[in-house]
């Protein structure tokens, strides 16, 4: 057996660049690049290796800068989603804080289903220095770091203590990060002096290795339970999820639909599953989905779901399926999420061979022809109401809807909307027709505020050829703003449509219903008096004038009557832009989307001296008297 020395930074990053995920007829590099943010921990490990292979075998681990280790994480999340989880990016992070900032992408990662390769440093593993520098010291348990705080967060967890541990530890890391079924974040600790140590290395681990995507067929008895359920129902309703996605099922999800005329509502993952005019697809479905979709939902005898996790916001809280014998067929790559909802109907398997199977098995099957008439009409409102909501008002403070309207019409089929928290992933559920299957990227498992920017720039590394829209309002922009600055260093072209509302305006929405009046939501100066933010001296703050100072090219629609048909214009003039593009828009956070008649389950005060929280609780416990217990 042939050997190389290397130290285990340099064999780590060898390793990574020699991995493939093979996916039927599709092979390409798992780990296509890294991101890394130095300091003391990496530097002389992993970066040390970056730096060396960049000098002497330049491309074989590309190096990607970034402001932010969150960011890092959410970039590789966006790429990664635009590959279908076939690839994705690792992230290298400093001790300390550095680590910890990684913390909230892991969650977010994990939670979507997601593929990322975290790869925070740690402390000396043999304490020669203990404590270092940003070292977390607990008397109870002094081998308890930063880094363990990734356990519960990560699909995979393993700490590399020892040098000749790295061949193991990357073999069982890499198995996780390429299987469907338990894909998410992936984190492997590397202590500051083990990275630099060296190890003499087997050839066989550095070479060329492939990773087959596990596709499971369906077994016949599942298979068979499910075909009788689908033959019996009267009213049935699919949910499609991202695993609709992910399993590049949606030709097959297109086929089965218009054989059997059972109509489709996705969630936000599975955003793309269906054109939005097909004769079957019913829009957004659950807490803020379409009227089309919930009061077809709400009737249904037999619920579908494909690669869906069966979120609140998908239920409604459990308030969408209303029929008191609605049951379950899960298809799932995960048995975790088939068994959900107490289904006795669950297929462990592909979402693509599913459907294939599926489509087969009820050939010449069709659902009665006043469901499918029920479906015609209730689709038909629903768009009705959405060209309604497109239509400019002509205020100077256009809503939300209208600006999607306008960002809809400027853009083109292939382009890609990217979003992730809040009022604007509800109002995109509703509104956006989606017109190709990695069109609509809205993360909206973990709702992490600050991730559209590094999440669209992840998506455009994914998607070159197409143009990326992050839509964000002024709230998650001040979040995490800076990766703006690895757009413009590395010339990747992105349109920014800025929503400037000043404040909170989805959880001041919130905070209405739950009687807080929008309380703590809203940007103003601090009232000395009233010691609360809740005045009327909105903050002097320019985020046009930020992005300006970045290098971005900036285009302010002023509010005007003529504003929606300016954000057109100028989304217009991004689009023929070859550089980064943003558009800052003033908008009415007030002008709501049309009511698509779904509910989410957030407490109320039981007892209160406000009357807002008072009448909020009446409402909540109506709202509530609707939820039951799925066991289908």
């Amino acid at each position: 057996m042939t050997t190389k020395r290397l130290t285990v930074g340099q064999a780590l990053v060898e390793f990574l660049a020699n991995q493939w995920t093979v996916d039927g007829d599709v092979r390409e590099r798992t780990i296509p690049g890294m991101f890394g943010i130095f300091g003391h921990g990496n530097v002389a490990g992993v970066g040390q290796a970056l730096k060396q292979y960049h000098v002497d075998r330049p491309g074989l681990m590309p190096y990607l800068q970034a402001r932010n280790e969150q960011a890092m994480v959410h970039q590789a999340v966006g790429y990664a989603r635009m590959h279908r989880r076939r690839a994705t990016y690792a992230s290298t992070a400093s001790v300390g804080p550095g680590a910890a900032n990684m913390l909230t992408a892991a969650a977010l990662a994990t939670t979507n289903r997601l593929p990322a390769l975290l790869l925070p440093s740690d402390t000396f593993a043999t304490r020669v220095s203990d404590p270092v520098l940003q070292q977390i010291e607990l008397p109870h348990d002094t081998s308890l770091q930063v880094t363990d705080a990734f356990r519960p967060l990560s699909r995979f967890f393993d700490r590399v203590d020892r040098p000749e541990q790295l061949f193991s530890i990357a073999l069982a890391a890499m198995r996780v990060l390429t299987d469907p079924a338990e894909t998410g974040a992936v984190t492997i600790a590397l202590p500051e002096d083990v990275q630099a140590e060296w190890l003499d290395v087997p050839d066989e681990f550095l070479q060329p290795r492939e990773w087959h995507v596990r596709r499971p067929v369906p077994e016949r008895g599942p298979l068979e339970r499910a075909v009788a359920a689908i033959r019996a129902a009267k009213r049935p309703v699919v949910v499609a999820g991202g695993g609709v996605l992910y399993s590049g099922a949606e030709q097959q999800l297109d086929a089965f639909a218009r054989a059997t005329g059972i109509p489709v509502g996705t969630t936000q993952a599975g955003g793309g599953s269906l054109g939005w005019d097909h004769p079957q697809y019913l829009g957004g479905i659950g807490a803020t989905g379409t009227t089309a979709a919930n009061r077809i939902a709400a009737e249904a005898d037999l619920v579908i779901g494909i690669g869906t996790r069966y979120s609140d916001f998908t239920t409604a809280s459990r308030t969408a399926f209303r029929d008191g014998d609605v049951r379950f067929v899960n298809v799932n790559v995960t048995s975790f999420d088939a068994y959900k909802h107490g289904s006795q109907l669950p297929v462990v398997a592909d979402a693509r061979e599913t459907l294939d199977a599926l489509t087969t098995a009820l050939a010449g099957h069709t659902v009665p022809t006043r469901h499918s008439t029920r479906v015609a009409a209730e689709k038909a409102a629903w768009d009705a109401l959405v060209d309604e909501a497109f239509l400019p008002s002509g205020l100077a403070l256009p809503g939300q809807p209208e600006i999607i309207g306008a960002v809809q019409a400027a853009s083109d089929p292939t382009d890609v909307v990217v979003q992730a928290a809040g009022s604007l992933p509800g109002d995109l559920h509703k509104l956006w027709r989606v017109r190709d299957p990695l069109g609509y990227h809205v993360e909206y498992a973990f709702s992490c505020m600050g991730y559209e920017i590094a999440g669209g720039l992840g998506v455009k590394r994914g998607a070159p050829d197409r143009d990326v829209i992050v839509m964000v309002g002024d709230g998650s922009y001040l979040m995490l703003h800076t990766e703006l600055v690895t757009a413009v260093a590395e010339g990747i072209k992105i349109i920014v449509v800025l929503i400037q509302n000043h404040g909170y305006a989805s959880i001041g929405h919130l905070s209405e219903t739950v009687g807080a009046e929008r309380f703590g939501t809203l940007y103003r100066r601090l009232d000395p008096e009233s010691l609360d933010f809740q005045g009327t001296d909105v903050l002097p703050v320019d985020l046009a004038m930020n992005a300006r100072s970045y290098g971005l090219d900036v285009i302010e629609v002023q509010p005007t009557p003529n504003a929606v048909v300016d954000l057109s214009a100028a989304l217009a003039t991004a689009k023929a832009s070859t550089t980064s593009t943003l558009i800052h828009v003033n908008s009415d956070p007030l002008v709501y989307a049309p009511d698509g008649e779904g509910w989410w389950d957030v407490p109320v005060a039981q007892v209160s001296t406000l009357d807002s929280t008072t009448a909020a609780l009446a409402d909540y416990r109506r709202q509530q008297a609707a939820q039951r217990p799925l066991l289908g």
